[in-house]
């Protein structure tokens, strides 16, 4: 089957492939793309790492400042017991005021006391106060519980009285002291301070320590790809701008040896499209001049067929059809070398209509024993731009006779019929156009849809399948060649146009049920 393109084609030089280079090669006159501090990586990576670790020295503070108030206490009950056993073990049995003074002093408390078998001494006391506000065990308090009291006394104590007890020795005796938690706070605020400059420092220091790995392991090899990309885009054409692979084994060496090599392909593929562009601009050129002369051939061509030589009447016929077929490819490879096809117009249309329209272009001729048959339902319709379907329909059909007439040993028994109809499967619209030609060989299968490789004839150019399957893609549907058919050749093409109502697709089921058992 050989395929043209139909209607009239003006030059598409302005259109052509070379039109989107000359675009794409302004994208060199960018400018190289500097981002801001704040946008780049590595400040986000930096600051996400100093933040890692602020909030890991924050998690690290929590239990510390806990740990450092129960050593407080520990170490201030440890001084009261070493003192309280030395006043306990004298032979007086009240301590004079001024060693209890210089003890309590010495010691910070207000009071001490000494359990010892279930009897409490008292040993020391300045004041006694009035209200107890915590009672703290040190030896029976959970980490829970002295995380909670240590922020409790950080940021609200300072102001209260507290009772601590705990084991003075190895014989059971248990140590009290009463004291005030405004030293406590002070110690911890201390702390506090002390550690928020070291985890700061400390924050900075392994910020930087990861940093710098980072940089080194990921954020230099992503910024030179980063880099290389926007040059390779401003000038791809520019052999000198391919990235060259580090010789490193990992993820990225991988990823830029990959786009060292896609870089190829699209610098082979640049170059290859300009040549196609220089080259399609050149051809469109000269088919358009070209078509003219044939023109003209083809009009003095007409007045030798009306001549009475016979023969120029045994040649002319011949020579008609050859000058059809060159106008016909030229006019095909004008038409295919526009940049795209303008989005189709879609509306309801009667498809019967347009292939009446179809059938009157084609023009067959009576004596080539090609019936025609348009059994497309009158009151079918479907969303599409009629041009275009027109165009499709015409590519198809043209394929079709051409293939039907072509001169073949043993066929004057087989009856030349192109047949279109048209159905619809939910709101799917499906047109088959089918002949009982020779069917495509194999090599036209293997090449179906594909321009200048597609023909069945080694004078076409298969740009009519490749423009028909374009414009069918166009309306968002498919195109394709139905291998069922032992002899002859159909395409079919799917349409989604509209929804069909439930009411309707029952009704239609139920017609085409009653008319095959009918």
């Amino acid at each position: 089957m050989a395929e043209n393109e139909v209607g009239s084609v003006t030059d598409g030089s302005d259109n052509l492939p070379g039109s989107a280079c000359r675009a794409s090669a302004c994208e060199k006159n960018r400018p190289l793309i500097k981002l801001p501090l704040r946008h780049r990586l590595s400040s986000k990576l930096l600051l996400l790492t100093v933040l890692s670790v602020l909030v890991a020295e924050v998690l690290i503070f929590v239990p510390s400042i806990a740990s450092m108030r129960m050593r407080w206490l520990t170490t201030r009950l440890d001084t009261v017991a070493a003192a309280s056993i030395v006043l306990a073990d004298s032979q007086s049995p009240v301590v004079p005021r001024e060693v209890q003074d210089s003890v309590l002093l010495a010691t910070g408390t207000k009071a001490i006391a000494l359990r010892e078998k279930g009897a409490s001494r008292l040993l020391a006391m300045s004041e006694m106060p009035q209200t107890i506000d915590q009672h703290i065990d040190v030896s029976h308090t959970s980490e829970a519980a002295a995380i909670w009291d240590a922020f409790d006394t950080l940021f609200t104590g300072g102001n209260r009285t507290l009772r601590v007890y705990g084991p003075a020795d190895d014989s059971g005796r248990t140590i009290e002291l009463v004291t005030s938690d405004e030293p406590l706070r002070e110690a911890m605020l201390l702390y506090a301070r002390n550690v928020a400059l070291l985890s700061f420092v400390i924050s900075l220091i392994a910020a930087s320590l990861v940093y710098l790995a980072i940089n080194e392991l990921l954020l230099r090899p992503v910024r030179r790809m980063h880099r290389n990309m926007i040059n390779f885009a401003q000038a791809p054409d520019d052999p000198t701008r391919i990235i060259i692979p580090d010789s490193r084994r990992d993820e990225l060496g991988v990823a830029q040896r990959q786009l060292a090599a896609i870089q190829s392909d699209l610098q082979r593929t640049f170059s290859e499209q300009k040549h196609l562009a220089d080259l399609g601009l050149a051809v469109s050129k000269i088919n358009h001049d070209m078509r003219n002369i044939l023109a003209s051939a083809q009009l003095m061509s007409d007045h030798l067929a009306d001549a009475k030589d016979p023969m120029v009447q045994r040649f002319a016929p011949k020579l008609i059809r050859t000058l059809n077929r060159a106008i016909s490819y030229a006019e095909s490879v004008i038409a295919y070398g526009r940049a795209q096809e303008a989005p189709p117009k879609q509306r309801r249309v009667l498809l019967h209509t347009i292939i009446a329209d179809v059938e009157e272009t084609l023009s067959i001729e009576p004596d080539s024993g090609i019936e025609f048959r348009n059994l497309v339902p009158s009151d079918f319709e479907m969303d599409a731009d009629t041009e275009q379907f027109f165009r499709i329909i015409t590519n198809l059909c043209r394929n079709a006779i051409q293939a039907m007439s072509a001169d073949r040993p043993g066929d004057e028994s087989v009856i030349k019929r192109l047949t279109v109809t048209a159905g619809r499967v939910g709101s799917v619209a499906i047109i088959g156009i089918e002949d009982t030609g020779p069917g495509l060989p194999q090599k036209a299968r293997d090449n179906l849809f594909t321009a200048f490789r597609g023909s069945t004839r080694s004078d076409g150019s298969g740009l009519g399948l490749a423009i028909a399957h374009e414009l069918v893609r166009a309306h968002g549907g498919t195109i394709e060649l139905r291998d069922d058919r032992t002899c002859g050749t159909r395409f079919e093409i799917r349409i989604p146009d509209m929804p069909v109502s439930l009411a309707n697709w029952r009704r239609q089921k139920e017609a085409a049920e009653a008319g095959k058992s009918a």
